[in-house]
């Protein structure tokens, strides 16, 4: 679906997410109260991580929002496992969120493996990733169940689709280079192989450098940051650190897309000024996501008959 880009950008070409994250609550909220359905999601929130205490709180303000039942549960590390397990055989229970950093480090990835494919709100299992990477689009023969993705990267698409870059037909970012500076496995990395299936040529940038994503999802050749930032139509941005050399307008082409993911801000002003749109944020459309993936995992598995 295309919303139309005036009312979402205001005259200094900011393009916020409130509006299109609004839009999609409401047809969720449309559907739910339609049909009468009553779907309950269980959140677990272990650390007193405050960007963790914010995003939970941001969930339960969208399901209030939408009518679905939200649950926060507040665990420890001992425990987590042990609940998690609870969550994925409670029939009661159609989505489960866990907040992160639970640990903090690789046992975080075991977490997010345990909870069910059929629960798995935000995307992140990689039983969904591994859909994500193959450009698999459903999760039956008969095509009838669309497949989960992940929340974030998902509301990045949905928000370049509201600028000129997306064409409606065919692959929708056909032509458009793209630079991504984050490689993360539940953001950066499904984002640029979501954006080469749709056509993009994608500079895919972590600590080691850049490489180039085929429009098969391919790994190829690496590329340096300067000769990608000129190349590029779309730049986006998600690197939580202060120390990140920001981006320049000295660095970019006319006309560019700028999009920002990370809590600190990774452009310089000068670089927002002169992008053709700057989005600074994607905060409240993960949300609007990951209740519309909510949604579509109750209808796909969770909805008798």
């Amino acid at each position: 679906m295309v919303l139309p880009v005036p009312w979402q950008v205001n005259r200094m070409n900011i393009l916020e997410p409130n509006r299109t994250a609004s839009t999609f609550r409401e047809l969720v909220r449309t559907e739910i109260t339609r049909d009468r359905l009553h779907i309950n999601i269980i959140g677990l929130l272990v650390s007193g991580d405050p960007a963790s205490e914010t995003y939970a709180n941001y969930t339960k303000a969208g399901c209030d929002d939408v009518g679905i039942h939200f649950a926060l549960v507040k665990t420890d590390r001992d425990s987590i496992r042990h609940m998690l397990a609870e969550a994925n055989e409670d029939a009661s229970v159609h989505g489960i969120f866990v907040y992160y950093p639970v640990f903090g480090d690789e046992r975080d990835r075991e977490i997010r493996e345990m909870v069910s494919r059929r629960k798995d709100v935000e995307g992140l299992t990689s039983y969904w990733m591994n859909k994500l990477y193959a450009n698999e689009r459903f999760d039956d023969e008969a095509k009838k169940r669309k497949a989960i993705l992940p929340c974030t990267p998902l509301a990045i698409i949905k928000l370049l689709e509201m600028t000129d870059a997306y064409t409606p037909v065919g692959l929708p970012f056909d032509g458009q280079t793209i630079t991504i500076f984050n490689r993360s496995e539940v953001v950066g990395k499904p984002l640029a192989y979501m954006l080469a299936h749709d056509g993009g040529r994608v500079y895919s940038f972590d600590i080691r450098g850049g490489i180039i994503i085929g429009t098969d999802g391919q790994a190829g050749t690496s590329i340096g940051r300067e000769k990608a930032l000129q190349e590029s139509d779309i730049v986006i941005t998600g690197v939580p650190s202060r120390r990140f050399d920001k981006v320049k307008a000295r660095e970019l082409k006319s006309g560019v897309i700028c999009l920002n993911f990370s809590y600190v801000q990774n452009f310089e002003d000068d670089a927002k000024e002169m992008a053709s749109f700057y989005i600074p944020r994607v905060g409240t459309l993960t949300v609007a996501m990951c209740l519309r993936n909510a949604l579509r995992l109750y209808r796909n598995y969770h909805q008798k008959a």
